[in-house]
């Protein structure tokens, strides 16, 4: 067996596994997600909506679509990957994966793979419901799927490393919920940054969910606070350090190796 065959394999069942894993418990992973997505509109899109009127040329309801999409597809992609290296760690059959014959990237490719499937399979579910409350087309498809790919890709990762550092559970809900929580909603998921004062303005483009929910909007709505160029640069370039990150903490088996 060559060794491209062999790193196949090894990749495929890390990925199979993580896919079962969060499909085997969809009322957990799944479902979640596209109830509070109601929620968000009924009571941002339906109630409040109506009165706020338009922005940046569309409907309320339209508006909030992509920030709601992506917002799930962050959240999935960052937990799958955080909560299931985590469980390996803490029932340590991780260290049969570390002494495998196996590259640490594949390791890391096949938990980020993981991480990326349930933020997708989630943000199609979201897409679903959204549909139900809004009929929004897609105006630019390729940006779309290429800036929803990246951004779980990124988000995957950063649970990846979130779940190296941790060492009991409520380590890996610190980061969520002080971290990534605030980042999302002052992203511009409700809003556009326009409406925002000067100083405020300028203070949330050192956001970068900013840039990830402008692109994604652009994808869908035509419609941008940032520049999709610009966005797109950033996600690579967040993708870049923090994937180097991962594999140097595998390699130095920080978090792994007593």
């Amino acid at each position: 067996m060559s060794n491209r065959q062999r790193y196949w394999i090894a990749y495929s069942t890390i990925v199979i596994r993580e896919v079962l894993r969060f499909t085997r418990i969809w009322a957990q992973t799944i479902l979640p997600s596209a109830i509070t997505t109601s929620l968000y509109f009924l009571i941002f899109g339906t109630l409040i909506g109506d009165r706020i009127g338009e922005m940046g040329g569309y409907s309320y309801q339209a508006f909030i679509v992509p920030g709601l999409i992506l917002m799930a597809v962050i959240t999935n992609s960052y937990a799958n990957s955080v909560s299931s290296f985590f469980q390996a760690k803490y029932q340590r059959h991780v260290e049969e994966l570390i002494i495998a014959p196996v590259p640490n990237w594949i390791i890391l490719a096949g938990y980020v793979t993981g991480g990326v499937a349930r933020g997708l399979v989630v943000g199609a579910v979201v897409t679903a419901v959204t549909l139900y409350f809004s009929n929004v087309g897609i105006e630019h498809p390729l940006l779309t799927l290429l800036v929803v790919v990246l951004t779980s890709i990124l988000f995957a990762l950063a649970g990846f490393i979130n779940a190296v550092f941790a060492r009991s559970f409520d380590d890996i809900s610190i980061v969520p919920t002080f971290v990534l929580t605030p980042l999302t909603y002052l992203g511009g998921v409700f809003y556009s940054i326009s409406l925002l004062p000067d100083f405020w303005q300028k203070l949330s483009l050192a956001n970068p969910v900013l840039y990830m929910i402008n692109a994604f909007r652009y994808g869908i709505l035509g419609v941008s606070d940032i520049r999709p160029a610009v966005a797109l640069l950033l996600i690579l370039g967040f993708i870049l350090v923090l994937g180097g990150l991962a594999l140097w903490l595998l390699q130095r088996g920080v978090g792994i190796k007593s």
